[in-house]
């Protein structure tokens, strides 16, 4: 089982602080934002019944995976489709993370034998 899941929320422009707020309440700790734009077509709002916004923030946010199931229903409960937000969130394992230690703070990586005083033996 892996250590981390990255959990995904992709919700309307301008709710990514309540999906941050929900996460924060359940234990993560900070997340990434980016913004995109939906591409759904008028037969999937009908179906979901829905209007689809194309203006869109994909909020990821890497937790630990015993608090993933907390997180995914902190944000639907504050995020998911029957809000203004209309949120879906999803999770994937992860299986390697580097730059953070379980403390939150950041993990001194040493130098394998692929580094160089370059950088990585790719950079070559």
């Amino acid at each position: 089982m892996a250590a981390y899941e990255v959990v995904f929320c992709i919700v309307n422009e301008g709710y990514s602080d309540v999906v941050m707020d929900a996460a924060k309440e359940a234990g993560a700790r900070g997340g990434t934002v980016i913004h995109a734009r939906g591409t759904a077509n008028k037969e999937a709002e009908k179906f979901f019944h829905i209007t689809i916004q194309p203006e869109k923030e994909i909020v990821m946010i890497l937790v630990p995976a015993d608090i993933k199931d907390a997180v995914l229903h902190a944000l639907y409960r504050n995020a998911g489709l029957k809000s203004e937000g209309q949120g879906i969130a999803f999770s994937m394992a992860v299986d390697d993370v580097v730059g953070m230690s379980g403390t939150g703070e950041p993990a001194a990586k040493e130098a394998g034998p692929e580094q160089t005083d370059e950088g990585s033996a790719d950079a070559q």
